[in-house]
Formats: structure tokens, C-alpha cells, sequence
């Protein structure tokens, strides 16, 4: 079942279908390359099918330009009982240099789905260096604050 590998790296070139008219790389690119190395590390992890379940606070940092070298790099910071939260960092250089930069990062919340396609358990991942316990902790402030946005947003609607 669960092959356990925390972590995924996908580096490729930044192509002109991804970019726009000032050859950036549109937001929306990075985010599915994002979304695709996520469910990679996940189904890593889980050994699973998952799914995407939430996207929490991205920060697009500096633009990727047509024909830079991407790696988008995804570790599982923190597990619930059919939850991976990934935290991914985007980072792109020119391909003649070794100088790379992060773009962009985010934290992702995946769930392994079982094979009647309802969420299934996971391995836990157990944070055992002061960088790991941090990363882990900053993936619950972010699932506990998206909560209450949520639930600000909803009482607001509900308030019509």
C-alpha cells in the first residue's frame, strides 16, 4: 500500500504555452504545476489516489520567465487520519546558471481516497527536527485560520 516517500521534485522548462504577452509564466500555470507535483507527493505518501482538497495561503513571490529551468519541490509536512498537508516551493534560473530562486509557495491539503472512493486512512508522518515541528505547526495555524474564514464567509451569506 503506502510507500511512505515524503518528498517529490519535478524540473522541466518553462514553455511560451505557459506564459503571457510579457513572457511570465501566468499564475494559473504555476498552479496546476503545482497541483500535479502535490498529488505526486501525496499519492507518495498514501500510495493512494488522492484528491485536492484545499490550497492555502499561495504567495506568488517573483515571476518565471519562457524558457527558465522550474522545479517545484512538495514535502508532507503534517498528516491527519486521510490528510496530507504538502508544502511546495516553486523556484526557477535560468538554464546556463545554478541559481535558482523561489517563485512561489503554498501549502496544499490532499486526501487518499480508498477504492469505494471515500477517503481513506494514511500513514502518520511524525515531525521530528525543530524545522519539521515548525512546518507542521504553521500547516495547523493555516487548516485552523481557513476554517474560520470559512465559516466568516458562510455567516455572512447566511446573513441575507
Amino acid at each position: 500500500m503506502a510507500s511512505g516517500k515524503r518528498e517529490t521534485i519535478l524540473t522541466f522548462i518553462a514553455e511560451p504555452t505557459s506564459a503571457n504577452f510579457a513572457g511570465n509564466v501566468h499564475g494559473g500555470s504555476v498552479m496546476k504545476w503545482l497541483d500535479h507535483a502535490g498529488y505526486a507527493c501525496a499519492a507518495g505518501w498514501s500510495g493512494r489516489y488522492c484528491v485536492t482538497a484545499n490550497v492555502g495561503g499561495i504567495r506568488f513571490i517573483k515571476p518565471i520567465h519562457v524558457g527558465n529551468l522550474v522545479r517545484v519541490t512538495a514535502k508532507v509536512i503534517y498528516t491527519g487520519t486521510s490528510s496530507m498537508h504538502v508544502l511546495l516551493d516553486v523556484s526557477a534560473t535560468d538554464p546556463r546558471e545554478d541559481d535558482y530562486q523561489s517563485t512561489t509557495r503554498c501549502i496544499m491539503v490532499f486526501v487518499a481516497m480508498g477504492d469505494d472512493k471515500k477517503p481513506t486512512a494514511v500513514q502518520p508522518w511524525i515531525a521530528e527536527t525543530e524545522k519539521d515541528k515548525a512546518l507542521a505547526d504553521a500547516a495547523v495555524r493555516l487548516m485552523d485560520s481557513s476554517r474560520a474564514i470559512q465559516q466568516d464567509t458562510l455567516a455572512a451569506i447566511d446573513a441575507d
